[in-house]
């Protein structure tokens, strides 16, 4: 899909994820964009992605990217392990603005880890895909990587359940045999557990090392806008504006609680939504 007009340096960024986890990488790209505009689609009518089809998934990131290309966006996030591992290559060959992608971040697990042993938490989804399997052969650094599906995980931070006595019983159950296997680093190869990050760190103790690759993936935004001379030029503090195709009130508190500020969300166009 190419585009009539050169893209305004004023246009807006558009950023997904299954639901509401990709916040965490839309606050990391508030810090390196503060003047531009950002425009955010939590696609909870159709989450969790962990244990959809590929194909589903697929086709759910393509909807959305027609989304934000009506909206006349320069640039993309996916901020979803699970959809950048079945969608990205697709959307790069369907459409020609940029398009930024998150992924467990092995690499710097790997240059961190003093055991040498490494725990990634994602989805089953993230963690079966080939994009993953090359990703940990590629940059594993010989170190030993163990892996954990974490299934309940997103739901906890779906219900803006971030410290609830349920929620901490997941995340034990999901870190503790990480550690026991003698993980001295944890990935967060999902958008959502960086909002759970402090449990986190409460079971893993001081010692051990968390990796969220939220502040690489806003980094390289950067610098494709900038080397696509399409920073925004405006002087004055940039904008969010919010979509979910999910129920939205319950979907507008909840980001309204992680964001730190009341917004509001916009029911997504039938066109693009999964109703």
């Amino acid at each position: 899909m190419t585009s009539d007009s050169p893209r305004s340096t004023n246009a807006p960024v558009g950023v997904f994820d299954s639901g509401v986890g990709g916040l965490s990488v839309l606050r990391e790209i508030r810090k390196a964009l503060p003047h531009d505009d950002l425009l955010y689609v939590a696609d909870s009518g159709a989450a969790p992605y962990g244990d959809r089809p590929g194909e589903f998934i697929a086709a759910r990131a393509e909807a959305i990217t027609r989304f934000f290309i009506s909206q006349g966006v320069k640039a993309m996030v996916v901020a979803c392990n699970t959809a950048t591992a079945m969608a990205i290559r697709s959307l790069r060959s369907q459409f020609d603005i940029a398009i930024v992608a998150i992924e467990p971040a092995v690499k710097p697990a790997a240059a961190l880890t003093r055991s040498g042993i490494i725990g990634i938490l994602a989805t089953s989804q993230t963690l079966a895909s080939k994009p993953f399997l090359r990703l940990a052969e590629k940059h594993g650094g010989g170190a030993k990587i163990h892996t954990q599906a974490c299934p309940e995980l997103v739901a906890c931070v779906e219900r803006g359940e971030l410290d609830s006595a349920n929620t901490c019983v997941w995340v034990e159950h999901y870190v503790m045999p990480l550690l026991t296997q003698g993980a001295d680093t944890l990935v967060l190869g999902c958008t959502h557990y960086p909002f759970l990050a402090p449990v986190i760190r409460d079971i893993a103790g001081p010692s051990v090392t968390i990796v969220d690759p939220a502040a690489a993936v806003a980094k390289e935004l950067h610098r494709r806008l900038t080397t696509g001379k399409l920073l925004s030029r405006n002087n004055a503090g940039g904008t969010e504006r919010f979509w979910t195709s999910g129920s939205r009130k319950p979907v507008q508190a909840v980001i309204t609680q992680l964001w730190g500020q009341p917004v509001k969300v916009h029911a997504l166009p039938a066109p693009y939504s999964t109703r």
